[in-house]
Formats: structure tokens, sequence, C-alpha cells
């Protein structure tokens, strides 16, 4: 059994507004065997799409490459934009070695509503995928479940927002939770049937499913 644990801490920049919320990287980001393009950071992976969906919104001129001016450049960015990243999931353990949702066992979460309480400029969660079973959703609705929070659809079309809210300091605080298409190739069969896609597939057909998730993170971002 791999035990797969998060190989970055939360990073979250002072008056942070946002947070981007995951699971795990790759094992091999673990593992410290990174490929060719990857980025040893959060979501640095060479094969995801969040930092090239950023770098195309951005025009950020971001490197892929294993060295500290691409963490930089990533870092740059988020604090400049006010965005933390805090991924939900801090270890998992795996029968097969890659890095699926699903084939996470005996998970530990990161207490997610601590940091957010922490950091009290926060008012919106960026979820990387929906709430499909072991996805960031998923896990976020267990740990408000536990603490008797409800989470109250807002929108149901793509991508999904909901609010949740909880009282602090005798004043009520709302979180805004979007969750966005993943960021990943597995991801791209159901962008394929979205309606949405459909329509603007048929209007350019040159049009794909990395567009497709540009159009939707700019209006998060």
């Amino acid at each position: 059994m791999f035990v797969h644990k998060h190989p970055y801490k939360p990073y979250i920049p002072i008056n942070a507004t946002k947070l981007i919320v995951g699971t795990l990287p790759p094992p091999r980001f673990t593992m410290g065997n990174l490929k060719k393009g990857d980025v040893d950071f959060c979501y640095g992976s060479i094969d995801g799409q969040l930092w090239k969906i950023l770098d195309e919104i951005f025009s950020l001129s971001l490197h892929f490459e294993t060295s500290d001016f691409a963490i930089q450049q990533r870092k740059d960015f988020l604090v400049s934009k006010q965005i933390g990243i805090c991924d939900i999931v801090a270890s998992c353990e795996r029968k097969k070695i890659d890095a699926s949702d699903l084939g996470m066992e005996n998970i530990e979460l990161r207490d997610l509503l601590s940091y957010i309480k922490k950091n009290t400029s926060v008012h919106t969660l960026l979820l990387t995928g929906g709430s499909s079973k072991n996805g960031p959703e998923y896990h976020l609705r267990r740990q408000l479940k536990a603490q008797n929070i409800t989470l109250n659809s807002i929108s149901d079309e793509t991508p999904k927002i909901h609010e949740f809210e909880f009282k602090e300091n005798e004043t009520i605080r709302k979180i805004k939770v979007v969750s966005l298409t993943a960021p990943s190739g597995s991801a791209n069969r159901a962008v394929g049937s979205n309606p949405q896609f459909q329509i603007l597939k048929k209007q350019n057909p040159k049009f794909n499913t990395f567009d497709f998730r540009v159009l939707q993170y700019k209006k998060f971002f």
C-alpha cells in the first residue's frame, strides 16, 4: 500500500480573499521523482492545466520547468491576486500508484474550516472539481456536515455555486463555493457532454476543452 502524503503546505498570502482547493498532486511529487516540465509547487504537474489556464487568462509568461524561478512566478501571481492554495487532503493510501481521487483510501483531511477562520479575508473557495466521490466538494461537504453547517445551492449550472455561513465573533461570515471543472484530462469527457460546451463547439469547431475551462475560470479568478 502506497502512502500518498501531500508534499506542500497550504500557501495562503496575507489578506487572501480566495482559496484554490483540490485533493492531492500526482504521487511523483510526494516521491520526488518529477517529470520534465513539472514545477515543484502546488498544481505543478506539466500534465495539469491550472497554471496553463491562468497563464492564458493573465498573460503571465510562466515557465514550465523544475526551477526556483518558476516557483517564484507562481507565488508572485498568487500574492498579487490575493489567492491562496489549500488542498483539503493531507494524505491517503493507494493500492495503485496513480492520481485518481477514487483510488484514495484511509484519507486524512486537512481542517479546511480552521484555515478559513484564521484567514478572515477569505470569502470564496475555488474547488478544482465537482461532487464526485473523494473530490474536493465531496470532502468539504463532509467537514461542513460534521460541524452542522449547511451548504446551500446558489446555481446548478456549470460550474455549480454554493454558499455556507458560520458565526464568528457574533457575526455571520458567508463563504462562496465554486466547483470548477477539474483542470485535468480525466474531466474532458464530462466537458464534451456539457451543453454549454456543445453550443460553443457548434459555433466554432476549433473550440476545445481547454478553451472551455479558460472561459469558465476567467469569471472567478
